[in-house]
């Protein structure tokens, strides 16, 4: 957690920096998707899981293989993945104006309650490295499997900067249509073979 003793950097590489986080590379995907998708003024993440590279760090289900303090360092894991691939798409966290949206998918067995406790984990790192102003709605969900048995998924929705937006497609010169453009039109016509004449 951000410490309240002296001041604080304004911004998220600073934040970074300050919590001495260093991100690793985002993990490569496990299917046919990527990991990211940039479109207008907002980030898509694909439901991060808990690995490193292409490993997975954690594999069970909470309330049997896992406990809760288990399952939160899974999801912080998996939350550090989605600040690795959102740098990479964007060159800097600073670009982030907003966390807008996230999901937390926990794997459950039985009677496990501890859900909105997980997915905290999450919750508090966004809120450290983004600022509070910054923090987001929230849906947490327990499912019996997640892919390859990890224990979460983190997805989320992120909004960047207006200059960021991808600039609008120019359409092609076309000599031809720019030609046919530029006809006079048969009224033209008429009264330039009248002046003609």
């Amino acid at each position: 957690m951000v410490s309240g003793k002296g001041s604080q950097p304004a911004n998220a590489e600073g934040r970074l920096q300050e919590l001495g986080i260093e991100l690793t590379p985002p993990p490569t995907p496990f299917g046919a998707y990527v990991e990211t998708v940039l479109t207008d003024n907002l980030l898509f993440l694909s439901g991060m899981l808990p690995a490193i590279g292409h490993e997975p760090k954690f594999v069970g289900r909470l309330g049997k293989e896992l406990d809760a303090n288990a399952g939160r360092e899974a999801v912080r894991i998996a939350a550090l993945n989605v600040l690795s691939a959102a740098r990479q798409k964007l060159g800097s966290l600073d670009k982030v104006t907003h966390v807008v949206r996230l999901c937390v998918y926990i794997a459950t067995d039985g009677d496990f309650f501890d859900q909105p406790k997980v997915a905290d984990a999450a919750s508090e790192l966004f809120r450290d490295v983004f600022g509070e102003d910054k923090t987001s709605v929230r849906m947490v969900l327990g499912v019996a499997s997640l892919p390859l048995g990890m224990p979460v998924a983190v997805e989320v929705i992120l909004e960047v900067g207006s200059h960021l937006q991808e600039p609008a497609r120019k359409e092609p010169f076309n000599h031809w249509k720019a030609q046919s453009t530029n006809k006079p039109d048969k009224k033209e016509k008429r009264n330039v073979i009248r002046n003609r004449r």
